[in-house]
């Protein structure tokens, strides 16, 4: 809840960052893309650090950066510091990982599958919680306010952890793969900086061309070097498991989908009647639209464990992006009052939260325990990367659609997206569908955990 929280404290704030702050909005975009990219950098870091002996230390001192961090950015002494607050909030995103982790290690069998699940659908629960009661804090005392909330629920998180989270188990901390968290860092940074910048100045700029192809090339590089290092910082060979594979596309692909709708949900809701489409809503209004996603998101993660085990993953995956379809279809269709978009937002968050719950899950039973924290990191650096691409693509699409001198894209923008988002989620299932199939590159692989086999392996 507290990366939720964070992630929240970000794009529903940056008019009124700029406005406070008197700075522009594309200075303001800096204080969601700080956090992005510190996480990039710190949670495969945290993860490869966290399948070791200090694992609950790590936790700790990532609650306690976000804490300070909150801190920094809730205090009016400048815009700087709390570029600086931001940055160290992003330490926190990759905490996930590490609660998936100690999950998978300390509870038993029976709670340890739908524990898993829960913490893997959080983070989308908390969006549609976290986007309302900011735009309320920040209305009701400003932008501060609402920091000094994220710094307060850190507290929170920071006291419960330090009794609840146990030591870990794994007694052995191999070398830190610094040459690859170097290469990955840089990498990640390029790509987030080319998707941040395109919203700004457009795919064929020179700077965001530029950063595209840096990033791919470093990435090449850092995949080069992985597959050579003794102790990789990600264990990209577990890739050849049909399992984690699939878990490891699906992720990309749902990020994007997810985002491809979130963002024209909430740009629609907040356009001027005037458009003679839009809805007219307030930040807040479009924050409480978000709402039933987080309620169909928490309600499903606790039925999956429940399907896995009288049918399989390779059953409610498929189904679960064909929820995701659907949502987008009816966006596509019909999006002209406000309670369209609350069953559009309902049976999204119904296919989001069956994914992200199942996921994890499935990318388990092809990964060994001691492997899980970098493992987790990994798909949690995959979604960061699909929602900034599904954020920017709607943005660039939209802006494709906005006439000259006009502030607002045409109601055909919006189709578009949904055009789009529908066949990036039949992509999504056919990958859900066909890589398991596949045959598996290494005989060598480690087996599943009993503790993760589903009824009908047993």
């Amino acid at each position: 809840m507290v990366v939720a929280v964070v992630s929240s404290l970000g794009a529903p704030l940056i008019p009124t960052i700029a406005a406070e702050n008197h700075v522009t909005l594309a200075d303001a975009q800096w204080s969601l893309t700080v956090t992005l990219l510190v996480a990039s950098v710190v949670t495969p870091v945290m993860g490869r650090l966290g399948d070791g002996p200090y694992r609950r230390q790590f936790f700790l001192f990532s609650l306690v950066a976000m804490l300070l961090g909150g801190v920094l950015a809730a205090l009016p002494v400048g815009f700087g510091p709390f570029l600086v607050g931001r940055g160290l909030q992003g330490m926190g995103l990759g905490l996930t990982p590490l609660a998936i982790a100690a999950a998978r290690e300390a509870l038993p069998p029976e709670r340890m599958r739908a524990g898993i699940a829960v913490l893997s659908t959080t983070t989308a629960v908390g969006i549609g919680l976290g986007y309302p009661i900011t735009g309320l804090l920040a209305k009701a005392g400003g932008v501060h306010l609402a920091y000094w909330f994220g710094a307060a629920v850190a507290a929170l998180a920071l006291l419960v952890s330090w009794r609840v989270v146990p030591e870990s188990a794994q007694r052995r901390q191999g070398k830190l793969d610094i040459a690859g968290a170097v290469l990955l860092g840089i990498g990640l940074a390029s790509l987030l900086l080319a998707l941040s910048e395109s919203e700004k100045q457009g795919w064929g700029s020179g700077q965001v061309l530029g950063l595209l192809v840096a990033g791919v090339v470093v990435l090449a590089v850092w995949v080069w070097w992985e597959l050579r290092v003794a102790e990789p910082l990600v264990p990209l060979r577990l890739l050849g498991q049909r399992a984690v594979l699939t878990a490891s596309v699906v992720t990309l692909l749902a990020a994007v989908g997810m985002y491809m709708l979130i963002t024209p949900v909430i740009t629609v809701v907040q356009t001027p009647l005037s458009t003679g489409y839009g809805l007219g809503g307030s930040v807040v209004v479009a924050g409480l639209v978000l709402v039933p996603f987080s309620a169909a998101s928490y309600l499903i993660a606790k039925a999956v464990p429940w399907l896995v085990r009288r049918t399989s993953y390779e059953v409610v995956l498929p189904l679960s992006t064909a929820m995701m379809l659907g949502s987008a279809l009816v966006f596509s269709l019909a999006r002209g009052s406000i309670w369209e978009i609350v069953v559009v937002m309902a049976i999204a968050g119904v296919g989001t939260g069956s994914i992200f719950a199942v996921l994890p899950g499935y990318l388990l039973r092809g990964v060994p325990s001691n492997e899980t924290s970098r493992a987790m990191s990994f798909n949690q650096i995959l979604r960061t990367v699909g929602y900034s691409t599904g954020g920017a693509v709607s943005v660039t699409i939209l802006q494709a659609h906005t006439a000259a001198g006009q502030s607002f894209a045409t109601d055909s923008g919006y189709s578009v997206i949904g055009a789009i988002a529908c066949v990036g989620w039949v992509l999504t299932a056919a990958a859900a569908v066909l890589l398991p199939l596949l045959k598996r590159r290494r005989p060598d692989a480690a087996p599943p955990e009993p503790a993760l086999e589903t009824a009908r392996g047993r």
